[in-house]
């Protein structure tokens, strides 16, 4: 999977990073710079990353959203993963012949959903958005499928493991016979 953060300069990022939290928090422009009390036209460069704030700055921004000054410096979160049968660092147990590898670990105050489900060629399921926030996780036991966003599912094969935003429309569309996967819902 190609990360297109890595192509972005520290100052882009930064600019990212302040939208990000600002729609996140609900907020407009005029809003986020009102509580902040750093003027309109100081948050609009600082989107458009053709600021350069100083940490007071970052510190009120942070501030006014109620969050840390260190989210404007965190990664962003990859939006889709699939891991793909023999990917992945397993943990081989020392008495037995068992092996576990982590697909995904649940992030604080999310809850999850598992469901168990078997599909058939034919027609796709085809889900609505969820709401922002929910993610899929979809393993496939036996089979394959497209599973995904629905602007771009992805063929998983036994073995398979994807996450994807579900706060778009997405699908799961089964390829050969009695297709079983383990889907997990992730809402927070």
């Amino acid at each position: 999977m190609t990360d297109i953060t890595n192509d972005l300069t520290p100052i882009i990022l930064l600019a990212n990073a302040i939208r990000r939290e600002r729609l996140q928090a609900g907020l407009s422009v005029s809003d986020l710079a009102r509580r902040a009390s750093i003027a309109k036209s100081t948050l609009s460069q600082l989107e458009s990353g053709s600021g350069n704030p100083s940490i007071e700055t970052l510190w009120s921004l942070a501030t006014a959203m109620g969050i840390q000054v260190t989210r404007f410096f965190e990664q962003p979160v990859q939006q889709v993963t699939v891991i793909r049968a023999g990917e992945g660092s397993p943990v081989i147990a020392d008495d037995a012949e068992y092996a576990a590898t982590l697909l995904a670990d649940c992030p604080p105050g999310v809850r999850r959903d598992m469901y168990r489900v078997i599909a058939q060629p034919g027609q796709p399921h085809r889900s609505q958005a969820h709401p922002t926030g929910t993610f899929e996780h979809v393993f496939v036991c036996q089979g394959c499928a497209y599973a995904g966003p629905a602007s771009g599912p992805t063929l998983l094969r036994s073995g398979d493991y994807m996450r994807y935003p579900a706060n778009q429309p997405h699908v799961f569309e089964a390829l050969e016979s009695n297709t079983l996967a383990v889907m997990l819902i992730e809402h927070s």
